[in-house]
């Protein structure tokens, strides 16, 4: 089992001398070198917490980057999953969400997604006070996690994947403002008055 052991912390050892890094162990290997981070609560935890993870793996954040990272949303929701014999709740399920937007130049949007996290905590109804510091500990904990998947799915962008998805949203945009004008032109041309045909008196 020794041997084993060694084996493994070898193979471990000559890996990481040889520049080798698991996916999703220390830092990321980002492709976006540059972003921009805001949301609805500019200096709120989620936004300081991405910001602090993204430079943590290499990534210049500042106001001016070619792409935006925006979190759009965040959602949390309780519900009671179980009861005491008196009828009490004596354990909650609690949902945090995130939705980001990533979006190009003009603020274009370019992708937008939902990431969500759930745990259960227990609620003593003789002990309210160490009740909500453990529903507090958990909701850091849970927007922790939430941050690391973000980060991880950041990591997995491109930005030739961003270039594709602009000109994608570019050509949309473009063809929506065309039938929008045609639209519009459309509906000049109905409420235009009409001439009226002189008639001719009759002989």
């Amino acid at each position: 089992m020794m041997k084993r052991n060694l084996l493994v912390i070898g193979l471990a050892v000559l890996l990481s001398a040889c520049g080798f890094q698991l996916r999703g162990t220390g830092s990321n290997q980002f492709a976006l070198t540059e972003l921009s981070v805001s949301g609805r609560d500019t200096y709120g935890e989620s936004v300081q917490q991405v910001r602090e993870a993204l430079e943590n793996n290499g990534v210049k954040v500042y106001p001016g980057a070619p792409y935006k990272l925006v979190l759009a949303r965040e959602s949390e929701k309780r519900r009671s999953a179980s009861y005491t014999s008196n009828g009490r709740n004596a354990e909650y399920e609690l949902t945090m969400g995130i939705e980001y937007e990533i979006r190009g130049a003009n603020n274009l949007l370019l992708t937008s997604n939902e990431l969500e996290v759930q745990n259960y905590y227990q609620q003593d109804s003789n002990n309210l006070i160490g009740s909500d510091q453990q529903a507090t500990q958990l909701r850091s904990e849970m927007r922790s996690d939430l941050i690391q998947q973000l980060v991880m799915r950041l990591s997995l962008i491109t930005p030739e994947q961003l270039d594709q998805l602009e000109q994608t949203a570019v050509a949309r945009a473009r063809a929506e403002a065309d039938a929008e004008e045609a639209a519009r032109k459309a509906r000049e041309a109905q409420v235009a008055p009409q001439q009226s045909p002189i008639e001719l008196p009759r002989q």
